[in-house]
């Protein structure tokens, strides 16, 4: 059976992959800015994916915060009721990191592949299951069972929205749409704080993991009924094309990237979600009211923070301001907060976490990165990749500091401040390293490879808005790779009709220049003369000067 193959002739693609809408019957740059009729839809279109496809993904995103900063409230209580020690509590929060991590790759293909909808739907289901037999469980064996599977679950919440965006969303303006998604969703570690003690002192902690599982599977029920099944007409082929997991890990820019990004968010995770409850009571000698006093003014602080990326790091863009240097700022303003706890420098209690629990956000600005870096298509599989690196760094902070914090023996049934200062350091070292890589300047790649986006000079060249610029760009981009094109194949034909000109040259001259012989050689005309057996052949190598000599001879004999 024949099947339809989709064309790969650069040339004859419109846009060479660079400067069309897969949905438009033409480039862009033909119609020239939006009037104000068109201005009015796409903001109707874009209320309306504000409520099909943002908030639906963020309620499943909060809910996926929530299970993952819920065990820093829960630790005490789950020590108390199961005798389960400080490397106990970190492998048991820590699995869900681990269970996340394992299925980011896969997760990134089949959300390329099946689109987000039904990829989400069928997770959260799994979460709450998780959650369910969380509730029941009776000894450490099950409640990792059940956070393993809440990590499954909770797996795809922040990258199908993510990828949800990048379908619907207009595309100049991702970074404030991904700004907004991480901020509703990271309420989750708001309500994970004092509205959750409030809700554990009535119904326990098992009650509210069985009320976790019904609002779970409840926001699962309305992905599926609200979000649409299918990207607009057209988008859906240009979605699966893309580079693959192996391109994008193989790719330097992603390297220099990758480290800074997954240990300094990770690390944020890592404290947020289990030890900074454990620091505080421990270290800084507070009361568990003031513990959870901090929490809760961390989680608002990671909220405000990812809508404060995404809007900073939109309106800094349109100065020249590159997303890498607003990430390099934040990021190293999270690792002075660490270095101020270790050195114990007299400063609030609650300001260096605030910095910590903010950088967790900055995958606003990493995702940002990422989508200039590689192809709308790729985007579930790029995230993906990225994300994996950020929970595998969460898992292993997690686990490393438990069992660095267990070297120490239990005094007055808290362990040392030592204890936690020496594993603190220790991750503060790698994220140092990290911080080095990133900013450390590498000749011929530092501007090319995270500078601004080109839009942003056009529109400043002409006095518009970046989205105004956007169509002139991409037909700019479009024209300039069709130039190319053709001066690669000008070139190429160049060379051709050099190459064949010098060969009718050689064959011409060959057949034009009689060879020359050798006098001394037996094929000359004497030797022929004196040699040769037949009269008649001789006579045909006879000049005419010659023939005259011989009748003179013959003419004197007579």
């Amino acid at each position: 059976m024949r099947t339809a193959v989709a064309s790969v002739d650069r040339y004859l693609d419109a846009s060479n992959g660079l400067a069309v809408h897969p949905d438009d019957a033409l480039p862009r740059f033909l119609s020239g800015p939006k009037g104000r009729q068109d201005e009015a839809h796409q903001l109707a279109g874009i209320w309306r994916v504000v409520f099909a496809v943002l908030l639906p993904f963020a309620a499943g995103y909060c809910l996926s915060y929530f299970y993952r900063t819920i065990n820093a409230l829960i630790s005490h209580r789950l020590g108390e009721d199961l005798a389960l020690s400080a490397a106990d509590l970190g492998i048991l929060t820590a699995v869900l990191f681990l269970t996340f991590a394992l299925i980011q790759l896969p997760l990134g293909v089949w959300l390329d592949r099946y689109g987000p909808r039904p990829v989400q739907v069928v997770l959260l289901f799994i979460a709450a299951v998780g959650a369910a037999v969380f509730a029941c469980a009776q000894s450490l064996v099950g409640l990792v069972i059940g956070r393993a599977l809440i990590g499954v679950g909770v797996a795809g919440a922040l990258m199908a929205g993510l990828k949800g965006l990048a379908l619907w969303w207009p595309p100049e303006r991702i970074a404030l749409a991904n700004g907004l998604l991480i901020t509703l969703g990271t309420l989750g570690a708001v309500i994970a704080t004092a509205p959750a003690e409030l809700l554990m002192a009535s119904i326990g902690w098992r009650g509210l993991f069985l009320l976790l599982a019904a609002l779970t599977a409840a926001s699962a029920l309305l992905i599926l009924c609200v979000v649409p099944h299918r990207p607009a007409p057209g988008k859906t082929a240009s979605m699966v094309a893309g580079p693959t997991i192996r391109a994008i890990y193989r790719d330097a820019r992603f390297w220099r990237l990758a480290p800074l990004s997954a240990t300094s968010i990770g690390s944020a995770w890592a404290l947020q979600g289990l030890w900074a409850a454990p620091w505080l009571a421990d270290v800084e000698g507070l009361q568990r009211d003031d513990v959870v006093a901090h929490l809760l003014v961390m989680a608002i602080a990671l909220s405000a923070s990812a809508l404060a990326f995404g809007v900073a790091a939109d309106q800094l863009r349109c100065r020249g301001v590159s997303l890498s240097t607003s990430f390099a700022f934040s990021t190293g303003f999270a690792l002075l907060a660490q270095l101020s706890l270790v050195m114990s420098w007299p400063v609030p209690t609650w300001l260096p976490w605030i910095a910590i629990s903010g950088v967790g956000a900055a995958t606003v600005l990493s995702y940002a990165i990422l989508a200039e870096l590689f192809p709308k298509s790729a985007a579930g599989r790029a995230n993906g990749a990225l994300n994996l690196l950020h929970i595998g760094s969460a898992f292993l902070v997690q686990v490393g500091i438990g069992f660095i914090v267990e070297f120490w023996p239990v005094e007055t049934g808290r362990h040392p401040p030592i204890a936690y200062q020496t594993a603190f350091s220790l991750n503060l070292a790698l994220q140092a390293a990290a911080f080095a890589w990133f900013v450390w300047p590498r000749q011929g790649t530092q501007v090319k490879e995270f500078s601004a986006h080109p839009v942003h000079a056009l529109a400043a060249t002409l006095r518009v808005s970046p989205a105004a610029a956007a169509p002139y760009l991409r037909g700019w981009q479009d024209w300039r790779s069709r130039q190319q094109i053709a001066r690669q194949q000008a070139n190429a034909w160049r060379l051709v009709a050099l190459v064949s000109f010098a060969v009718a040259i050689a064959i011409g001259s060959s057949l034009a220049i009689p060879p020359k012989r050798d006098p001394a050689s037996p094929h000359s005309s004497s030797s022929q003369l004196a040699t040769s057996p037949a009269p008649d052949a001789a006579a045909a190598h006879i000049t005419p000067q010659r023939m005259s000599v011989q009748l003179r001879q013959s003419h004197r004999k007579e």
